[in-house]
């Protein structure tokens, strides 16, 4: 197993005798990612399971109050930098898995409404769920499937904390998760990751699960999965809605 890091500091408190087996990347510098995949590609020459889940919601606030050069760092790692990386790795993927290697990739909100305050972090993640389906489309031979996890107790929510004001209801919102421990245990995260590790690219290529509210611990899941390839997928909402309103009378302006 090899993996990335970006602070030396918890790379020596953390890891100890596996560092051997992690990379320097800073995804906010494409030079640093450039030569991340390089040694990647020289430790796991043919890989099995890739495993995109960096994240970071700054900058909080109003997308017109943002510093721009912050907002547009922000989609570089939550988004394009990722892109970067599955670009320069997907080449080495194990070929030979019967069914097929795995790229998992992290979602968040904004996907049923419009989250005041986060603009480039939901963006990044409402385009990292479209590019599932498009590399779902694409490569024929890999399952890629986007996680949303809910809320996790990790260092993400210090930007919110941050912020405080500029979050607005988001940040009463984190308190209280922390005040009441309600985060989704990381032990369902695994345990999430090894069903999708374990199932069909019909079942769980190109979509988008959410741990918290999807019965993916149900059997009767997959037969809904395989009988509508639509579902768990970003579709613009009502596209049938007057088109079946005959009573209307439209009139072209």
């Amino acid at each position: 197993m090899v993996g990335t890091y970006r602070r030396t500091a918890i790379k020596e408190k953390k890891i100890g005798k596996d560092a051997n087996n992690l990379v320097f990347c800073d995804l906010s510098d494409p030079n640093s990612v450039e030569k991340a995949c390089i040694e990647l590609q020289r430790k796991s020459p043919k890989w099995d399971v890739l495993v995109m889940c960096p994240g970071m919601q700054e900058p909080v606030g109003s997308f017109l109050d943002c510093d721009f050069d912050e907002w547009e760092n922000s989609v570089r790692v939550n988004f394009t930098s990722q892109m970067r990386i599955i670009r320069k790795l997907l080449p080495l993927r194990n070929r030979n898995i019967k069914l097929g290697s795995s790229v998992l990739l992290f979602a968040g909100g904004g996907t049923n409404n419009a989250p005041k305050n986060y603009s480039a972090y939901i963006v990044s993640k409402i385009a990292l769920m479209k590019m599932t389906e498009l590399l779902d489309a694409e490569v024929s031979d890999t399952r890629f499937t986007i996680i949303g996890p809910g809320w996790v107790k990790t260092k993400i929510h210090k930007a919110t904390l941050r912020a405080k004001g500029l979050a607005g209801d988001n940040y009463s919102r984190t308190i209280e998760r922390f005040k009441n421990n309600e985060f989704t245990p990381m032990n369902s995260v695994l345990d999430f990751c090894d069903w999708v590790l374990n199932s069909p690219r019909s079942i769980v290529g190109g979509r988008n699960f959410s741990i918290v509210f999807d019965p993916w611990k149900n059997k009767c899941l997959q037969d809904e999965l395989l009988k509508d390839n639509d579902l768990y997928k970003l579709r613009r909402f009502g596209n049938e809605r007057f088109l079946k309103r005959r009573d209307i009378k439209w009139v072209s302006l």
